[in-house]
């Protein structure tokens, strides 16, 4: 069978014409001698089912893509653009319970386990729970803080019984995780007049770009005017990917050559927010190696150029952190913090794991408020985080004994 006798099994399939570009002149009506580059438009009329296309004699079979090929790549485009399509389309937020199911489900399993071996309050019956705490991902700081004050706690209640332990203990990880913000400014700082310039830094890979843009767009639904400056310039694909969700929400995106310098990215984006009256100003950063002293010089310099043109910005240096990693996370967390003026965390991807504990010693041991959290892939999922609602939704079910 030849190539294209799979096509011929489908006599009343629409026929699609193939214009054939070169990207130079034939010259005396001779193809060029050098091999050239086709580039040819396939209208696909009903996605996923094959239709006859009449390729030029002139062109060798061996210099048309196999048709596995062809099909995956229009396959895979589609449901890209379906992606999206939907993304953009479907505001509705996940319910934070909803967002948390991985991480609450984990602490069920080890807070049952854990119970399930209590014989009486000794120093075992500590350690044990200390040793559980660092496995829920509190940290080990605080898994020795929450166990030294959860000693004294049982004393004072007198609780000996397994059902009095266990609401003692949990009683006190919710006053935790409430009490650190009760000083806590995990609002968002906007400057009187203005553009309000708000700045991401973090690792690659934890979402960084694709925050900017749901937060963007939430702001931009609110009425705001926004600007994206694409000051990853070392990642072609940041850049990239900023300008698609500037096209999606129809907002402007600053961007430079590919290795530009980054800061003359950042002088521009201030420029144009300035120029246009913008409320807010977007700046993606690069993120490599987050002990790496050049990335951190670079930071200071954006900050320098933004202070230049805006004394009083930016108002916000937000940390993305991906809270599938963990303590790594956590990590990351600390160098940051030493090495620039961060104002609060973004924590990604908190639906798909089981480590969310993670929020605890990010507020405990470093006094970063977290301000976001995401959710889920859609515009909506990006939400403020509120530690009352994040205790209740992680130890609710243990508090009542429901475990969900």
């Amino acid at each position: 069978m030849g190539l294209f006798d799979f096509f011929k099994k489908k006599p009343a399939a629409p026929k699609v014409v193939v214009e054939v570009l070169y990207p130079q002149t034939w010259e005396n009506g001779e193809a060029p001698v050098e091999p050239t580059v086709l580039a040819a438009e396939v209208l696909q009329p009903t996605p996923g089912e094959a239709v006859e296309i009449q390729v030029p004699s002139h062109i060798a079979a061996e210099d048309v893509a196999p048709v596995a090929e062809v099909v995956e790549t229009v396959e895979t485009e589609t449901e890209t653009e379906t992606e999206t399509e939907t993304e953009t389309a479907v505001t509705s937020e996940t319910n934070l319970d909803e967002g948390l199911t991985k991480t609450r489900k984990t602490w069920s399993e080890r807070w049952n386990a854990f119970m399930a071996n209590f014989r009486s309050v000794d120093e075992d019956f500590f350690e044990e729970l200390e040793e559980t705490l660092i496995g829920a991902d509190v940290g080990a700081q605080t898994a020795l803080q929450l166990t030294d004050e959860l000693r004294n706690e049982v004393k004072l209640q007198n609780a000996k019984s397994k059902a009095d332990i266990s609401r003692v203990i949990i009683d006190k990880l919710v006053e935790h995780y409430r009490s650190q913000g009760v000083n806590e400014d995990a609002s968002m700082h906007f400057a009187p007049e203005g553009p309000t310039v708000i700045l991401f830094v973090g690792v690659n890979g934890v979402g960084k770009t694709t925050t900017i843009g749901k937060m963007s767009a939430r702001y931009k639904a609110e009425g705001k005017q926004v600007v994206l400056a694409a000051a990853d310039t070392f990642r072609a694909g940041a850049t990239q990917q900023l300008q698609a969700w500037g096209e999606r929400n129809g907002i402007p995106v600053v961007a430079g050559a590919a290795n530009a310098d980054p800061a003359s990215v950042v002088y521009d984006g201030v420029k144009t927010a300035i120029e246009t009256n913008a409320d807010i100003l977007f700046v993606d950063t690069a993120g490599r190696l987050q002990n790496n002293v050049n990335l951190m010089q670079e930071l200071a310099k954006m900050k320098r150029i933004i202070t230049r043109e805006l004394p009083n910005e930016p108002q916000e240096v937000l940390l993305a952190l991906d809270a599938t990693t963990g303590q790594n996370a956590l990590q990351q967390a600390r160098l940051f913090k030493d090495s620039t003026d961060v104002t609060g965390i973004v924590l990604t991807k908190l639906d798909g794991t089981a480590k969310g504990g993670i929020i605890l010693p990010i507020r405990n041991e470093l006094h970063l408020p977290v301000k976001w959290v995401g959710l889920g892939e859609q515009v909506g999922d990006l939400q403020p985080f509120d530690a009352d609602d994040f205790a209740k939704s992680l130890f609710g079910s243990l508090l009542i004994g429901d475990d969900k």
